[in-house]
């Protein structure tokens, strides 16, 4: 109940009338039935924007540091990613990927929506990045189709390290489904789930017009991060 109140009541009016969304492509994303929603991952904005636009609710597989803060700052972040239904993802190492990829399919059992950033952590710099393949493991077993979606504008309105989103103007476009149906029983191989992947990360390019980096985002942060403690 609190998830709809906030979307169409509390949060959603506001989003709209904060950043006057242009959305193309929402026929592309099915009226029932399972499916995951693919999109880059520019801006901590990225979380409420997308669902406040979609006529179906949508779960997000949400890096578990939400749910473990600190202080009272922490526990209210916690109970409001809890109240709209996101699931909590520790990313430390291939077990926790396991997990998550059995939390997705859970919810992709239940005929529901699944959002994922394959990129696995926000962009520092604007630019897209190589894809983890648990999108595909879990499209793949489920046999479910992923719609890639496109976010223009949130770096800008909201970049790492600020706090709040300025007001400005998005876009958010999603593109046909994708149908990987032809790899059915192939979640297993390595060089498919790859495949599959890049395949995924091509269409959000062609829809977000970002730079392509074949490199994972977390690889590409602490190479600069390197280069920086270099500098000093």
């Amino acid at each position: 109940m609190f998830y709809y109140v906030l979307k169409y009541v509390l949060l959603g009016p506001l989003l709209r009338l904060t950043f006057r969304p242009r959305i193309q492509g929402l026929e592309h994303v099915p009226e029932d039935g399972a499916a995951i929603v693919a999109g880059n991952h520019l801006s901590f904005s990225d979380h409420f924007l997308m669902p406040a636009i979609l006529r179906r609710r949508i779960t997000f597989l949400a890096k578990a540091e939400y749910f473990t803060g600190p202080g009272l700052k922490g526990r209210l972040t916690a109970a409001f990613f809890r109240s709209i239904g996101q699931i909590p993802v520790d990313r430390s190492g291939r077990q926790a990927g396991q997990a998550a990829i059995a939390e997705g399919l859970k919810v992709l059992g239940s005929g529901e929506l699944l959002g994922i950033y394959p990129e696995g952590t926000r962009s520092h710099d604007g630019r897209l990045y190589k894809g983890r393949v648990g999108v595909a493991v879990m499209a793949i077993r489920a046999g479910v189709p992923v719609v890639p979606c496109a976010m223009q504008g949130t770096f800008e309105i909201q970049p790492p390290g600020r706090r709040l989103p300025r007001p400005g103007r998005v876009t958010i476009r999603f593109g046909e489904p994708m149908d990987f149906s032809r790899f059915a029983g192939m979640e297993g191989e390595r060089a498919v789930l790859r495949a599959v992947t890049d395949e995924i990360m091509y269409e959000i390019m062609k829809l977000s017009g970002q730079e392509y980096v074949d490199l994972y985002a977390n690889e590409a942060k602490a190479q600069q991060k390197d280069r920086s403690g270099s500098r000093d």
